[in-house]
């Protein structure tokens, strides 16, 4: 088997911060569109990106993409495409489909077309009529946009968000992947201190707490593709393997997280639990006006509360008058703020840095980032671990 073509998908808006992490994990090969990145590797990179992708959604195998404007071109296209180099005999193929300003816009219609056309190329390669689908898992998905036909194997199953370590969760929580986005997009480096003054189920903590100790996020999980015969137990040992040897547990932490809810709190301290952090990350019942972050050059990175979840438009901008203040009052402090106040800046009295359009869910919110001065880089090589 050559090179393969994957699909690493994400939120709109976040298609660099995948792509940073494709190329520190040394995919070179990468092309950039909205909502996806594809780029080529080998059988190893399904495991190493299923595991290490912080930001990433799923990982996609591109089967093939072809122009489709009527179902006789659905059909032929797929039955040409190479089924049965990773579907085994005995698979469990289902078809998933969405169909975007193309003419084949029946989505129902497609699904039974794709399934069709792979039951008949696997015909061929296995010589027989009947697939008994008791096997592993393969999950087809037909994409069509513009009338461009793109067919895709899910390797990933459940999003890549759901690291396996939060087992309760408080309302409207944070996404795993946005909250390590957030993270990424921060300048803040596991020597400085780290305060979430709205942590909720202590979300961003934790993220943040395995980008410090460089633990990969799908440790804790299972894939689907780890069950099909043509990727072999040995790749997925291997990239286990490599991720538990680059863990980097002896690096002290200081990190922080607040709320006003208690219970929000105790679930905080439950995700932490789950995720291996019951003794590296602090946790307060507190108000945004009574917090202290202390320490020089740390971060505050949050997602405060938003009308919605309030309720109550003033309760919100008092909230974020309050914040603004303390860290206006933190002269080495940075502050990433996700928020879809369109305020937020008239309100802390002055504008961000810079400003990312991002989306909570189906919520567009902007990520306000106020950068303070960098730590002395003396500073930084004193307090790293040797």
């Amino acid at each position: 088997m050559g090179p393969i073509e994957l699909i690493a998908t994400c939120p709109m808006g976040l298609e660099a911060v995948v792509d940073r992490e494709l190329k520190e994990l040394g995919y070179t090969e990468r092309k950039v569109e909205n909502g996806r990145i594809t780029f080529k590797a080998d059988k190893l990179a399904i495991c190493r990106t299923n595991l290490w992708l912080r930001s990433a959604d799923r990982i996609l195998i591109k089967m093939g993409e072809f122009k489709a404007l009527t179902f006789d071109d659905l059909f032929e296209g797929t039955k040409a495409l190479n089924w049965s180099e990773w579907i085994s005999a005995d698979g469990e193929f289902p078809v998933e489909g969405r169909s975007h300003k193309s003419q084949l816009s029946s989505v129902p219609a497609c699904q039974g077309i794709v399934k069709k056309a792979v039951v008949d190329s696997l015909k061929q390669t296995y010589n027989r009529e009947w697939f008994p689908e008791t096997g592993a898992r393969y999950v087809i998905e037909i994409s069509l946009l513009h009338d461009l036909a793109t067919l895709t194997l899910d390797t990933t199953g459940p999003s890549l968000h759901k690291r396996g370590y939060r087992k309760l969760v408080t309302e409207a929580p944070l996404k795993e992947t946005l909250a390590a986005s957030m993270i990424m997009l921060s300048r803040w480096r596991p020597e400085r201190p780290l305060y979430d003054p709205f942590c909720g189920s202590g979300t961003i903590p934790v993220e943040a707490a395995m980008i410090g100790w460089n633990l990969a996020p799908g440790l804790r999980r299972s894939f689907p593709a780890e069950h099909w015969p043509v990727m072999g137990s040995s790749l997925w040992e291997d990239a286990r393997e490599e991720a538990y040897d680059l863990v980097k547990d002896d690096v002290p932490l200081e990190i922080i997280g607040s709320d006003i809810d208690e219970k929000a709190i105790e679930v905080a301290k439950a995700s932490a639990r789950s995720a291996g952090f019951a003794k590296e990350l602090q946790w307060h019942v507190r108000s945004v006006s009574d917090i202290k972050p202390r320490g020089d050059y740390g971060c505050i990175i949050t997602n405060p509360p938003y009308g919605e979840r309030l309720g109550d438009r003033a309760d919100v901008e008092k909230l974020l008058r309050r914040l603004g203040s303390i860290c206006q009052s933190l002269d080495t402090w940075s502050a990433f703020i996700l928020s879809p106040s369109k305020q937020l800046e008239h309100y802390w009295g002055k504008p961000a840095d810079k400003r990312r359009k991002l989306y909570n869910g189906r919520i567009e919110v902007a990520l306000y980032q106020y950068f303070g001065p960098l730590p002395p880089r003396n500073r930084l090589q004193n307090n790293s671990p040797t």
